[in-house]
């Protein structure tokens, strides 16, 4: 996996998925996708939707570089700072990241119902062990998740390669409990449901 952004400061799903004129879409998903981010800071640069594509090296808008990723096939994840995720209970906020393909959101800490709307969404929402290890994370990196080890309670391991070739261990951890491991196995909690009606 590469990494879409890694906010810096506070990042609340109005920053995640912008209101305003943009709420003329909910109802369509694909087109309120397009304000995914655009209102984070990233890390590296400063700078408001913008942040580097790892397929061409040029920096573009937020939602465009993960569509870049979601048609190569290329997973992604996000880095937050503290109390991801806060204010409104906005669910596009988790609908967007999922539809354009994110795999994980890393954060020291999430606001407790956005962290609750990604488990739905089939997401993984998954904190520092060592709340320090944020800075530990580089814009060129590439990231692996071992999902043999998700369980309750328990945590798991994030193997980072840094663009010279060495490579961090880094362990998270997550509050997932076994219905919820289940959601993310079938993509989302609306997909099990599905899947368990059809049977």
């Amino acid at each position: 996996m590469v990494l879409l952004i890694k906010t810096k400061g506070k990042c609340t799903t109005d920053h995640i998925s912008m209101a305003g004129p943009w709420l003329r879409y909910r109802g369509h998903l694909d087109n309120i996708s397009n304000n995914m981010f655009i209102g984070a800071t990233n890390y590296f640069n400063d700078s408001v939707n913008k942040v580097k594509n790892q397929l061409t090296g040029e920096y573009d808008e937020v939602p465009k570089v993960a569509r870049a990723y979601k048609q190569a096939g290329i997973g992604w994840i996000v880095v937050g700072d503290e109390n991801y995720g806060e204010g409104s209970s906005r669910e596009h906020a988790a609908m967007e990241p999922r539809h354009l393909g994110a795999k994980a959101i890393i954060t020291k800490s999430f606001a407790r119902i956005h962290e609750t709307n990604l488990k739905k969404q089939g997401l993984l929402p998954l904190t520092f062990v060592n709340p320090e290890d944020y800075d530990k994370i580089q814009e060129d990196d590439r990231f692996t998740l071992d999902l043999s080890e998700l369980a309750p309670g328990k945590s798991m391991t994030l193997t980072v390669k840094h663009k010279d070739g060495s490579e961090e261990k880094i362990p998270l951890k997550h509050t997932m409990n076994e219905q919820q491991i289940e959601w993310f196995k079938a993509g989302s909690a609306l997909n099990l449901i599905r899947r368990k009606n059809q049977s």
